[in-house]
């Protein structure tokens, strides 16, 4: 039976085709180690693996099981760039240093498929993607975005689809034109995750799973982590907890706030081929982001219910038949096979949020569901700016995340009240 993750509600259907997901034991007793890492997702993996990888004695702990966050439920869609179109970091920042956070994503995105590679991972990897429109207004948008990648990104992989290719790409009459990019693709995220947990033990780092940080501070120049079951005294410590990080610690927590994201798989739909015919990801133009994709046994991946609260939902599968309906009125009455949801740790500006929440102690995350390719290359980069390298980390560092306005308990209503008027707006 597929592992019930306490955190986030429903069984994937990743995990239950990953049914040799290993387990690693519980902390039990005090340590000391060089650094510790908080979070068994993406980014403290990757920062714990390439730690260990430099020579640095490095302790991970995660307070359920590896990837039971966003890490292993999300919608392993890629993507290209940061979570904002190139042009729009470029009004603000500039066309050098949006240029530079370009090629950023683009180092991510060739660091986790080479990783995959080099290590004999399949993490079911299925190239392109179609970022589709569903207002007629934003055409001119989409045509500015695939000519501004070319011209000043050196980015030829994304072209504007007129309406019929979009229907016929798609298999929806729903959107109305958009871009595709042959540079990218989607992924069986839990795959990755298991994988790359393993690279890592094998490389010595120190895995714990059902081991929850209760506290950390720095002690005379140490970080000290509190556990249930005894303490790790370090020289530096990564909290890596993106939407999970409840109230551990107070700057993280100001500046990264979860919503909850929900995906169904249906059955596998052999009689329906016309329902993405290529096989590439999809994302819409909503602010409440629809995201939808073929796995490769033919089940339709279809995520993006509007709630922003923590909660478990009692339904989720009829909220979710009733978007993919929406777009596939022949689908209205498919069976779903599994439904599950997660926590995305978003920030107010939707940049990742970089910040060194006390002495010696980093903070990374708030990848605002673009997280697949970053969260693994900032955990790499993170363990290469510890042994003493210059890194395209302090590009995110250097950035200013407003914090989300409250205090800890207003903080979820006034999201609420924001995204509910996004959501508004998308449907008008």
């Amino acid at each position: 039976m597929a592992w019930q993750s306490p955190i986030s509600p429903g069984i994937s259907w990743y995990e239950a085709t990953v049914p040799d997901r290993p387990a690693y034991p519980a902390m039990d007793g005090s340590r000391q180690t060089s650094v510790a890492v908080i979070g068994g997702g993406f980014t403290g993996l990757q920062a714990a693996l390439n730690l260990a990888r430099h020579g640095i004695d490095v302790t991970l702990i995660e307070a359920h099981r590896i990837a039971d966050g966003a890490s292993g439920r999300n919608g392993g869609q890629l993507g290209t760039g940061q979570r904002w179109w190139p042009e729009e970091a470029e009004a603000e920042l500039g066309l050098e240093r949006s240029r530079a956070l370009f090629a950023m994503a683009e180092n991510a995105k060739r660091h986790l498929l080479d990783f995959a590679r080099n290590h004999a991972i399949d993490i079911d990897f299925m190239p392109g993607h179609l970022s589709v429109s569903h207002k007629p207004a934003y055409e001119k948008d989409y045509r500015e975005n695939a000519r501004i990648l070319a011209e000043r990104y050196d980015y030829p992989h994304l072209r504007f689809m007129e309406r019929a290719e979009t229907v016929e790409r798609t298999g929806s009459s729903f959107y109305h034109f958009g871009n595709r990019d042959a540079g990218t693709g989607h992924i069986h995220p839990m795959k990755l995750a298991v994988g790359l947990a393993r690279v890592a033990a094998a490389s010595g780092v120190a895995l714990f799973e059902q081991t929850p940080a209760t506290d950390i501070r720095t002690v005379e120049g140490k970080v000290v982590i509190t556990t249930p079951n005894g303490t790790i005294t370090a020289e530096k410590a990564l909290i890596a907890c993106n939407g999970h990080i409840g109230r551990l610690e107070p700057v993280t927590a100001r500046h990264v706030m979860p919503i909850r994201s929900f995906i169904g798989a249906t059955r596998v739909l052999g009689d329906h081929p016309d329902v993405i015919p290529g096989n590439e990801s999809i994302s819409d133009s909503r602010f409440v982001v629809r995201y939808f994709r073929k796995s490769r046994d033919g089940r339709l991946l279809f995520g993006g219910r509007e709630a922003y609260t923590a909660d478990n939902p009692a339904d989720m599968d009829g909220p979710i038949r009733r978007q993919i309906a929406e777009i596939y009125p022949a689908l209205k009455d498919v069976e779903i096979d599994y439904a599950w949801g997660g926590s995305v740790g978003i920030t107010m500006s939707r940049r990742p949020s970089v910040k060194e929440v006390m002495p010696n102690v980093m903070s990374v995350g708030g990848y605002s569901g673009h997280g697949v390719m970053l969260s693994n290359y900032c955990g790499k980069l993170y363990a290469d700016m510890v042994a003493g390298k210059t890194t395209e980390l302090d590009m995110l560092a250097e950035m200013k995340i407003p914090a989300f306005p409250g205090g800890p308990g207003f903080r979820p209503l006034l999201l609420f009240v924001a995204l509910s008027w996004y959501a508004l707006r998308d449907r008008f």
